[in-house]
Order: structure tokens, then sequence, then C-alpha cells
């Protein structure tokens, strides 16, 4: 248990208990509720507990890892670090691309696609333009647990459509 614990139990505590009726881990729906409520350290510090927890040949040690890089890209888009958040984006991307598209209810295509976009935005401006600031923070949404919708119907809402 680390000293971070408290405070992640705090986060934690509207949410259901392992095992959720979600099938999935307290601490990785954890970092989603953080993460669309626009609190990406807080985020980035809930799933690092299950990330720590698994160690590093736990099957998804590199996805969330991916997931804890994403969270630390909008962290420093927050402090107005946009190198820094751009290298946390192509780590974040380096990481999650290794999972299958569909990943523990995750389209991880659209996630790949809006981590690219991120990026992109700030790219194209030289790293002088923090897009935060100019479109809406991202949301995530898993795909229910029983669904008949492809991994194209799930949504992250920050993508741009043209």
């Amino acid at each position: 248990m680390s000293h971070k614990s408290p405070r992640i139990a705090e986060l934690l505590a509207d949410l259901p208990d392992d095992p959720n009726p979600d099938g999935l881990p307290r601490h990785y729906a954890g970092f989603f509720h953080c993460f669309n409520q626009g609190f990406y350290f807080e985020a980035h510090d809930v799933l690092e507990e299950l990330w720590l927890a698994g160690g590093k040949t736990g099957e998804n040690y590199g996805f969330y890892k991916g997931l804890i890089q994403w969270a630390g890209a909008f962290v420093h888009l927050q402090k107005d670090r946009l190198r820094p958040a751009v290298a946390l984006f192509n780590l974040a991307a380096t990481n999650l691309q290794r999972y299958p598209s569909l990943h523990q209810r995750l389209d991880l295509q659209k996630s790949l696609d809006d981590i690219r976009s991120w990026r992109h935005g700030i790219e194209t401006s030289g790293f002088l333009i923090n897009p935060l600031g100019l479109r809406p923070a991202p949301k995530i949404a898993l795909l229910p647990t029983q669904t008949a919708l492809t991994p194209l119907d799930a949504a992250i809402s920050t993508v741009p459509h043209h």
C-alpha cells in the first residue's frame, strides 16, 4: 500500500468494490472516472496503484502504463508544458498500440486516434498553442459489457469528425 492510498481510496469511494458489476478492476474504472472529470493527475495516481501491483510481468503492464502516460500528457497540457505532453502522447501510443484494438472494453483504435489528434494539434502549431484551451477536454467511453456494438461504435468524444 502506497502513501497515496488514502487519497486514492477517497477518489474511489463512489465506485463499487472489486469485483465490481462491470467485471473491471476498481482502479481501472476509477481511472476513467477521474480522467473524464479532467482530474488527470488523480487518474494517473489511481491507475498507477493497479499498474504497480501487477508487476512488470503482468499482462496489462504496458496497457496500464500507456493509459497512465495518456493522463500524464494532459497533466502537462494543464500546466502548459507542450513538449513534455507530446513526449508522453508518443510513449502512450507506443505502449497502447501493442494491444488488440479492443482491450478491457476500451476501443484502442479510437484512443490512438485521439492521442494522435491532440499531438498533431500541438505539433502543427509549432509547439506554440495548447489545444486544451481550444477544444473540449477528452472523455473516454468504455464499451458496455454485453454489447452488439463493434469497436467503431465506441466513442471518444474529442476526435474531430470531418
